[in-house]
């Protein structure tokens, strides 16, 4: 799976109970992905908390990019991925990323923003981490949370729990460092320094010799690894995660390392991701190997209005008052 923010927070909300068809274990990852994060705040010269900005639209903006990512199957994180094992339905979904970043963007320029945050008590950044290391410590206890002492039927659900939370702990120190987002890559494309954009298909190219190596490269459309070919939706659920990401200021990945560093904010987009993905779930909204189910598409059209709606009432309370 590599790192997908969308799928680790669906399935964190999995392992409490919120989803009664989706994987239901606790991704150590997350927890990995937060601490790394909150370990370059620290080396960078101190933590600071910030929030105070748009918190209930980028919730509502979290669950849109859920759904949209579980209808592609992935989220830009995971695309990256995708499309270095060869995986052309990813070059689909791609387009929609940035035809959907696109749209974002000319919001942008008409005068949306998604606010400022500013600093707040350390507590209130310390929130996220007090959630997730709670439930890591119930997960390590083992009997809670599908934890190492639970015996499960057949291999692990994922990676050693040392082993996901030593990798996601060094992603999310690099990615703080770094300030590296999928969303903020792909409006590279539009213009401006590209050196995300050239970061995002250095991750390509790693992901693809690593497949070549591992003899898991397949270059097509046919019998990819959690996929499907469904092209519209494909394109219009990544379409709709560029779009929402814009909107709440950064991708479910950046999102996660944000809540790491300690913006309030983000944790509260986290956690819209991680109610999005339970009930993308619970609604059958989540895609197969056959394509976007029914529910799915009516789901992203919903979203997609929505986020179209919200974009151009705001930016028009900035160009004049409201008729």
């Amino acid at each position: 799976m590599g790192v997908c923010g969308a799928c680790f927070l669906r399935d964190v909300g999995g392992s409490l109970g919120l989803s009664a068809a989706g994987p239901k274990y606790f991704r150590p990852e997350i927890a990995g992905l937060m601490l790394g994060a909150l370990a370059a705040a620290l080396a960078r010269g101190g933590f600071q908390a910030r929030s105070g900005s748009h918190a209930a639209a980028r919730f509502f903006f979290g669950a849109c990019m859920a759904i949209g990512a579980l209808v592609f199957l992935g989220c830009p994180f995971r695309m990256l991925q995708r499309l270095g094992g060869g995986d052309l339905n990813a070059l689909v979904g791609a387009g929609g990323l940035v035809a959907g970043v696109g749209v974002g963007l000319a919001f942008e320029r008409r005068g949306y923003s998604v606010g400022k945050t500013s600093a707040v008590p350390a507590a209130v950044g310390a929130l996220g981490h007090v959630f997730v290391l709670t439930l890591l410590g119930l997960f390590l206890v083992g009997g809670v949370l599908l934890g190492p002492g639970v015996e499960r039927e057949g291999p692990p659900a994922h990676a050693a729990w040392s082993l996901a939370l030593g990798l996601g702990a060094l992603a999310g120190a690099a990615l703080s460092l770094t300030g590296f987002c999928a969303i903020q890559a792909t409006r590279q494309v539009f213009g401006g320094p590209r050196w995300m954009l050239v970061g995002a298909a250095a991750l390509v190219g790693v992901y693809a010799l690593v497949a070549g190596a591992t003899g898991h490269f397949q270059l097509g459309f046919a019998e990819q690894p959690v996929a499907h070919r469904d092209v519209l939706w494909n394109a219009l659920g990544l379409g709709l995660v560029g779009l929402a990401g814009c909107l709440a200021g950064g991708c479910p990945v950046r999102q996660v390392v944000l809540a790491g560093e300690g913006n309030g904010d983000a944790f509260v987009t986290c956690m819209g991701l991680l109610l999005g993905g339970a009930v993308a779930h619970n609604l059958g909204l989540v895609s197969s190997a056959e394509g976007a189910t029914a529910a799915g598409r009516v789901a992203v059209g919903v979203c997609l209005v929505f986020a179209l709606v919200y974009g151009a009432r705001m930016c028009a309370r900035r160009d004049g008052p409201s008729v």
